[in-house]
């Protein structure tokens, strides 16, 4: 494809959001914005968050890790079924009793303000890196294939980018979002599909047989059983579940979608329906990935030294015009699919939880709304920083770095939500910030020295749990005497 061909499909494509735009934020409000006026519904909000669930991260990632992973992130995958449960039998029903608009306002009613503003700034910096690095992901891609060739700087493409999704979101927020993430799904599963069947055509074989040559191929191992490993299937699953619980279930971007639903019995029925469409979903895309690796064995590819690199060189070099086209849709509904919702969720965990501009009954609606509007460019301009840095010192799987530092970065959150929900315990508040330092960094040195520490394990995914429950034991410790009645 010439880049004037994909560039062409970028703004056609972008054109259609803003149309989408259009019509979900007239007569819109900062009410709007942070909860579409609680009128979202919920099968719409669920088909839309698949794409959110899965990103630019898993639209190019997942199907390149199969070479060294093989199937085994399934394991991970049906543990995000537990966790799911979870969040729709325990932290929704939370959500809706305090009828909250930032989900980690709870923590101050729980505990008290030094804990409330933790567990915001732990989200505001988990989430600024996570969208960072899915934005940079996709979007260097673009400039690989576009931009390049027109020798534009990337810093002056994500730029673009990042103004093109802030110029959609900025009035209707996430009733603008949750329906334009329903384009992003069904975009971003027309081109894994459309590839999957481009590919049959070129091994020459049907989709029944391909299926069968996956199967009995070695890419398709799901179940690893050497317990040192990381990849070992019980220490995937249990991973899976606490991955669910915190990157969905309390992180902002999530739970807004979540929290823009009419009640909270649809606010459940969506959860639920989305985390049995993520299996099938995931399983595609792992099996995608199987099929790029025996196409590119069979017709004597060589497999890039960065794994993240084997679609898009396949898709956009060697499989035609129509298979390079539907690739570069695809990818652009993954790249605002993630980018757009994490932008809105960042402005308003910032407003809410750090200006509090709910609770300044002096201001005016418009004066709120100037106020969100300056802080949603503010955290544009911090990712477009962020990105740009990343950009420098990329070296491995984009979705092994996401992992990580949601170990590190979302393990005091689940320590905090954990202990309020689980204990009545009220905790010495002014404390709670040095905990929260102190679990990521225990928890980086055990991380470090696991061979050594657990007879030769290697900490993987399970890092959450373990900061989490670092993170618990030191709320434990500094408990106060009284308890919550």
């Amino acid at each position: 494809m010439s880049p004037k061909a994909i560039f062409f499909v970028f703004i056609a494509y972008t054109s259609l959001l803003f149309l989408v735009s259009w019509i979900t934020s007239r007569n819109a409000t900062n009410k709007t914005f942070f909860v579409g006026n609680k009128q979202s519904p919920w099968f719409i909000v669920a088909y839309g968050m698949v794409g959110a669930s899965l990103s630019g991260v898993t639209f190019i990632s997942v199907p390149g890790w199969v070479g060294t992973t093989q199937f085994s992130y399934m394991m991970v995958v049906f543990g995000y079924l537990v966790g799911y449960f979870v969040i729709a039998k325990v932290l929704l029903p939370l959500y809706y009793k305090y009828n909250l608009t930032s989900i980690y306002s709870y923590l101050e009613t729980r505990f008290g303000f030094w804990s409330y503003k933790t567990g915001a700034f732990y989200f505001l910096l988990s989430r600024i890196i996570g969208a960072s690095f899915r934005m940079f992901l996709v979007v260097n891609v673009l400039q690989i294939f576009v931009f390049d060739a027109w020798n534009i700087p990337f810093g002056v493409t994500i730029a673009l980018f990042i103004l093109l999704i802030w110029l959609y979101t900025f009035k209707g927020g996430i009733k603008t979002i949750v329906w334009t993430d329903t384009l992003q799904t069904t975009f971003m599963l027309l081109a894994v599909g459309i590839s999957i069947y481009l590919v049959s055509k070129g091994l020459k074989v049907n989709l029944t047989e391909l299926v069968t040559t996956v199967a009995d191929s070695d890419y398709s191992k799901m179940i690893v059983t050497d317990w040192q490993s990381k990849q070992y299937w019980l220490k995937q699953f249990i991973s899976g579940v606490f991955i669910a619980i915190v990157m969905t279930g309390l992180d902002q971007d999530m739970m807004q979608k979540n929290l823009s639903c009419r009640n909270l019995k649809d606010a459940q029925k969506n959860i639920l329906t989305l985390s049995w469409i993520l299996v099938p979903v995931n399983l595609l895309f792992l099996f995608l990935g199987a099929s790029l690796f025996l196409y590119a064995s069979q017709k004597g590819i060589q497999i890039p030294t960065l794994s993240d690199d084997l679609f898009p060189t396949i898709a956009i070099k060697h499989l035609g015009l129509f298979a390079g086209l539907t690739f570069i849709i695809g990818l652009i509904a993954a790249a605002y699919s993630s980018a757009d919702s994490a932008l809105t969720a960042l402005t308003t965990s910032f407003s809410v939880d750090f200006l509090n501009i709910e609770k300044k009954s002096i201001l005016s609606e418009k004066e709120k709304i100037k106020i969100r509007t300056w802080v949603h460019v503010g955290i544009s301009i911090i990712v477009l920083v962020i990105i740009i840095l990343f950009r420098a010192i990329n070296d491995e799987a984009i979705i092994a770095k996401l992992f990580t530092i949601a170990g590190y970065t979302y393990g005091p959150l689940l320590g905090l939500f954990a202990f309020g929900l689980f204990t009545k315990y009220k905790v010495k508040d002014d404390f709670v910030p040095y905990i929260a330092l102190a679990s990521p960094i225990i928890c980086y040195f055990i991380s470090e020295y696991s061979e050594y520490l657990f007879f030769g394990n290697k900490i993987g995914f399970e890092l959450l749990i373990v900061n989490g429950s670092l993170m618990f034991m030191g709320l434990f410790f500094f408990r106060m005497q009284t308890t919550d009645s």
